[in-house]
């Protein structure tokens, strides 16, 4: 099951007299983690490098900002893999201390900044949800509302016309079970709507 955090948390190294400031925060998309990188280099003006990694599906990226390729920004990216995080955005602002760290030192010191900064981060699942619509006739309103209840549901609309509309949604791996227990407690009255849409949610 894939991870987010739930807020950011921040690390700082100092290595060979290099100032390595990491942070770890959620992120879903790559125009926000862009914000964020650009907000950093205002804030932090007198700094040789912002590397940073975004691991979110088809959003993700790995920039080392200038130093050597594939010292920075894919090693950061390979944590949180390795820690089967998703939508996630790493980042590291660097002072140069002078003293060259060759690139596997680089790499290491990359790395760290970011398991540092996961050490202490809260982690949080993400549950895939299933989003349902369905109508009842309102001698069955009660029935549905006491099944979704019991299921851990998220009423999100009901509409009363000639029969009863209900939006919910819940985890996918309750759904299915819910569905066939309602398949057959509802004898064919409950009709279900419109092609279902997925969505995630923390947890």
């Amino acid at each position: 099951m894939p991870f987010t955090i739930a807020a950011p948390v921040h690390s700082e190294l100092i290595i060979k007299k290099s100032r390595f400031i990491g942070c770890v925060q959620p992120m879903t998309d790559r125009a926000s983690a862009q914000q964020v990188v650009n907000d950093l280099k205002a804030q932090h003006p007198g700094a040789c490098h912002v590397c940073w990694a975004l691991l979110a599906g088809g959003q993700s990226a790995a920039v080392d900002d200038g130093e050597p390729s594939g010292t920075a920004g894919r090693p950061m990216l390979d944590v949180l893999r390795h820690q089967d995080l998703e939508g996630v955005l790493a980042t590291v602002v660097r002072y140069f201390g002078g003293i060259k760290l060759g690139a596997g030192g680089l790499v290491r010191a990359y790395t760290d900044s970011v398991a540092q900064a996961l050490l202490q981060a809260e982690k949080t699942a993400i549950v895939r949800q299933r989003t349902l619509r369905c109508t009842v006739p309102y001698a069955m309103e009660g029935m549905l509302r006491r099944e979704l209840d019991g299921a851990g549901a998220t009423l999100l609309n009901v509409e009363h016309g000639e029969h009863v509309l209900f939006d919910f949604s819940l985890a996918e791996a309750a759904a299915t079970a819910l569905l066939a227990h309602l398949h057959e407690a509802g004898n064919g009255r409950i009709a279900w709507l419109k092609a279902e849409a997925e969505a995630e949610e923390e947890e």
